[in-house]
C-alpha cells in the first residue's frame, strides 16, 4: 500500500526525505530531484479552518500563512481547535487532522483517523507505545466500527522532537512523518 502511495508520489513531486529513505530501504528506484525543502512546505494549499471546541462553529478559514503561526497560538485560544485537510495526507492513510490543547491536562493534542484494518491493532499499539515518549498520556485508539477506521488521538508533547515552539506548519509535517513510520511497520507486519 504505502510502496504505491510513495512510487505514485514520486511522479508528482520530489520527495522528501522520510519518503527517500523508505524508498531505499526497500531497493525502489526514485527519481533525485530537490526534496531537500522542509516538509511542512508540502501542505501549503491544504484546507485549513479554526473552529470553536464546544460549538464547532467555525470561527475562521486559514490561509497558508497559518502555517507559520507558532502551535502555542492554542495554549491561548484554548476554545479552539485546528482543522487541517490536505490532498497529501492520503499517502499515510488519514483525510484530515485536528489539533488542540487538551482543557485538563494543557497538553497539544492530535485527533485523526486512520485508515488501517481493524486485526492491524497490535502493531499500531506497540509502535505507539515503542516511539512515544514517556508520559501520563500519550495516546488513545479506539476502532470506528461505523466508519471502519481507528480514531487516534495522540499527545503531541510525547513525540519526540515537538517543541512549544514549532510552527503549526512543523507540527503537521512531523505528524506526517510519525504516521509514515507507523505505516512503514504495519507493512511489515
Amino acid at each position: 500500500m504505502l510502496k504505491n502511495q510513495v512510487q505514485q508520489l514520486d511522479k508528482e513531486m520530489p520527495l522528501y526525505l522520510v519518503e527517500k529513505e523508505y524508498m531505499k530501504e526497500n531497493n525502489i528506484s526514485f527519481e533525485e530531484n530537490g526534496g531537500n525543502e522542509k516538509i511542512e512546505n508540502r501542505f501549503l494549499g491544504a484546507y485549513i479552518e479554526r473552529s470553536n471546541k464546544e460549538t464547532d462553529e467555525l470561527i475562521a478559514t486559514e490561509s497558508d500563512s497559518f502555517l507559520s503561526e507558532s502551535i502555542s497560538y492554542f495554549k491561548k485560544q484554548k476554545a479552539e481547535f485546528l482543522y487541517v485537510e490536505s490532498k497529501w495526507f492520503h499517502i499515510i492513510a488519514i483525510d484530515a487532522v485536528s489539533l488542540e490543547v487538551d482543557d485538563v491536562f494543557g497538553t497539544y493534542e492530535a485527533m485523526l483517523g486512520l485508515k488501517l484494518k481493524k486485526n492491524q491493532e497490535k502493531t499500531i499499539k506497540s509502535f505507539l507505545d515503542r516511539e512515544l515518549l514517556e508520559g501520563e498520556k500519550k495516546y488513545n485508539l479506539m476502532f470506528n466500527q461505523q466508519d471502519g477506521l481507528w480514531d487516534l488521538n495522540i499527545t503531541l508533547d510525547a513525540v519526540e522532537g515537538f517543541e512549544e515552539t514549532n510552527t503549526v506548519g512543523e507540527v503537521i509535517g512531523s505528524l506526517y512523518q510519525f504516521i509514515f513510520h507507523l505505516l512503514v511497520e504495519v507493512e511489515k507486519t
